[in-house]
């Protein structure tokens, strides 16, 4: 399957649920304490991140979609410290806040990347459903996607009623469960349980055919749009009402932390979802994301141009069309890797055996090949009224067709030189009789380390040569 990375900006997403602040305090330990047999933790720096429903509304907003959380949360620094952490993410709070609880805090301390206690400050929130559901009532009417996130800290204890106001809005609702009572989320669009979730409710199985009709079962007596059980080293399965179950092999090859991994495959479903993908669709970019999140120490979330260059590595994700915005991410992500970028730009008009040739020279310099490409206005400024011949839209789809090249975009100036400043790939190229010093961007590239490179074009192939002779004949 092709997977296309949809624009997320336009979705605006409500999360409702428990959320936490969790703190990670990182350290060296070389001793056992004298007081008690458990190692001495020289702590060295702390560090606070979202948690539980909050984690969710992070991985939305990392997308770049407008993310809106309603939570309940104590009047305490902990419930500042998180509404602080997830303003500077983008999100837009909207607590219920209380004074007869603590919001919901877990400290883990690690040592060389392994957890060596957690300790949790809760306790579950009562008798505040009434004012809840009228919080969630009022966020609900401009939302493309709800999500549900429970971890059973009482948050969502009238699950059913904010089901029913979602249904009724036509707003699908995704819901992440926890305990036995699967009852209460009837109704839900998808629910996402993970395997040991999911077996407490419908028991063991012995073979995979098993597994796969009490999934069927249990998404038809839930009557949900579908079930998505997450399976750890074993990926993702989909249970689609009419559809046979889908599995998705596990992205991940290193796991070093699960925590909050559910919490990414939601997020991602639901974006997807909401951006109009199909459930098979929405359902592999969360199994990517997945693969993507599990490699991070804690609750993480994974950006889009993270997606977009896990794609890239698996030679998959349809047309590289990028644009400025979205390819500067990419640029810098493929060259923190240790991938060296290369970058050319034309007009591609009539797309020739001498451009393919090109673009492959090119693309053998280095890991990854840029080709910015002339918009329309451009093209006619530089080669007259009569063209372009082929609009923008098919130039860069043709181009983003050659397997040489990883991204195309667009620039509106008449030189790349802007763009190319912004982006400084490693190698700059260009075909013809130039000098280095001629290439327009080549200094910038060069300032910064790079290097400017000058490739021959084949003769008696050009754009100009092939329109005379079409419009002779």
């Amino acid at each position: 399957m092709t997977l296309n990375i949809p624009d997320f900006s336009s979705l605006r997403i409500l999360v409702a649920g428990d959320a936490m602040l969790d703190e990670y305090c990182f350290g060296d330990t070389g001793r056992i304490s004298s007081e008690a047999p458990v190692p001495v933790v020289k702590t060295n720096r702390s560090e606070q991140r979202p948690g539980g429903a909050a984690n969710v509304a992070n991985n939305i907003a990392a997308l770049g979609s407008s993310t809106h959380l309603a939570a309940v949360v104590g009047t305490d620094i902990h419930g500042q410290e998180l509404a602080e952490l997830l303003a500077a993410s983008n999100v837009e709070c909207h607590f219920l806040q209380i004074s007869d609880a603590p919001t919901i805090y877990k400290l883990r301390v690690l040592s060389r990347s392994q957890q060596l206690i957690r300790l949790d400050s809760e306790e579950v929130f009562h008798g505040h459903e009434e004012a809840f559901a009228k919080l969630f009532a009022g966020l609900l009417a401009d939302k493309n996607v709800v999500v549900l996130s429970d971890y059973a800290k009482g948050s969502l204890s009238q699950v059913e009623q904010l089901i029913a106001l979602s249904n009724a809005a036509a707003v699908p609702v995704l819901v992440d469960p926890k305990g036995t009572e699967f009852y209460r989320y009837k109704g839900a669009t998808v629910l996402t349980p993970n395997e040991v979730e999911f077996a407490s409710v419908v028991g063991s199985w012995g073979t995979e055919d098993k597994f796969l009709s009490l999934g069927e079962a249990l998404q038809d007596d839930l009557d949900l749009e579908a079930l998505l059980v997450t399976r750890g080293e074993k990926g993702l399965t989909l249970f689609a009402r009419g559809e046979q179950a889908v599995s998705f092999p596990a992205e991940a090859h290193e796991v070093f932390d699960v925590t909050g991994a559910g919490d990414t495959v939601i997020g991602l479903m639901a974006a997807g979802i909401g951006c109009g993908l199909n459930l098979e669709e929405a359902a592999a970019l969360a199994n990517l994301g997945a693969g993507l999140v599990v490699r991070k120490i804690g609750v993480a979330s994974v950006s889009t141009s993270e997606i977009r260059m896990a794609l890239h590595r698996k030679g998959t994700g349809g047309w590289g069309l990028v644009s400025a915005n979205e390819l500067k991410p990419l640029v810098k992500e493929a060259q923190a890797c240790g991938e060296r970028v290369v970058m050319t730009n034309g007009c591609f008009d009539i797309l020739h055996a001498g451009h393919v040739s090109y673009l492959e020279e090119a693309k053998v310099l280095g890991d990854r090949l840029i080709v910015a490409v002339n918009d329309d206005d451009s093209v006619t400024r530089l080669k007259g009224n009569s063209r372009p011949i082929n609009s923008l839209a098919d130039r860069m789809t043709v181009l983003a067709g050659l397997a040489a090249v990883d991204w195309v975009v667009a620039f509106s100036a008449d030189t790349p030189a802007e763009l190319v400043s912004r982006l400084l790939p490693d190698i700059l190229v260009k075909g013809g009789d130039y000098q280095a010093d001629e290439i327009v961007g080549g200094k910038a590239v060069i300032q910064n380390g790079g290097e400017v490179q000058i490739l021959s074009l084949k003769e008696g192939l050009s754009t100009s040569a092939m329109i005379k002779l079409i419009r002779k004949t």
